[in-house]
């Protein structure tokens, strides 16, 4: 994977071949960081990586110059990577090895932004769960925002806090936010 602007701009970083992950496409990733780049100031950001994988999106930000960064995965393997690169490339992540959902539950922190990653494979149920959780849970921020990305094969958007998608090649962001007042 490789890191495509920022400060890291052209790192590659390889992860390890028996790591359980899909990365994010550099197509696809730069996509949804004109998208937010449009939006926010990244570097005012606290973010939250779900199921970060390799830490490719994680690792974005903090090239981008975001300064709070929680990476969330269930793998060990996962999160040692992660930790490992983070602390190569002297950037302000948190790697926390931990179910999702579990995370989710324990966790009274917000965040501007929380971006998800699950497996392709997810059930609907699961990605409404994970939507539900974020926005019963209050994880976000005023103004913050969702995204999840998933398979062109899963449609998301009849859950009430979508906002919108966006499509490259096989990969899909859903976004989601909040509505004031709105309660899930």
């Amino acid at each position: 994977m490789r890191i495509i602007s920022g400060k890291f701009k052209g790192k590659r970083i390889s992860a390890p071949k028996k790591l359980p992950v899909r990365p994010t496409t550099d197509m696809a990733k730069e996509g949804l960081f004109n998208i937010l780049n449009n939006r926010f100031y990244l570097d005012d950001l606290k973010v939250l990586d779900l199921f970060a994988g390799t830490g490719n999106i994680s690792f974005e930000f903090a090239s981008r110059g975001c300064n709070e960064l929680t990476a969330v995965d269930g793998f060990p393997g996962c999160v040692q990577f992660i930790a490992k690169v983070a602390k190569e490339l002297d950037s302000p992540m948190t790697a926390v090895k931990s179910d999702v959902f579990k995370f989710l539950e324990r966790t009274t922190d917000k965040f501007n932004l929380i971006f998800a990653d699950p497996p392709y494979s997810f059930e609907d149920s699961k990605f409404e769960t994970l939507v539900n959780m974020v926005f019963a849970n209050k994880h976000l921020l005023e103004d913050g925002l969702l995204v999840v990305e998933h398979s062109s094969l899963t449609d998301l958007s009849q859950h009430p806090c979508f906002s919108e998608s966006r499509k490259y090649g096989g990969s899909v962001f859903s976004f989601f936010e909040a509505e004031t007042g709105q309660e899930i």
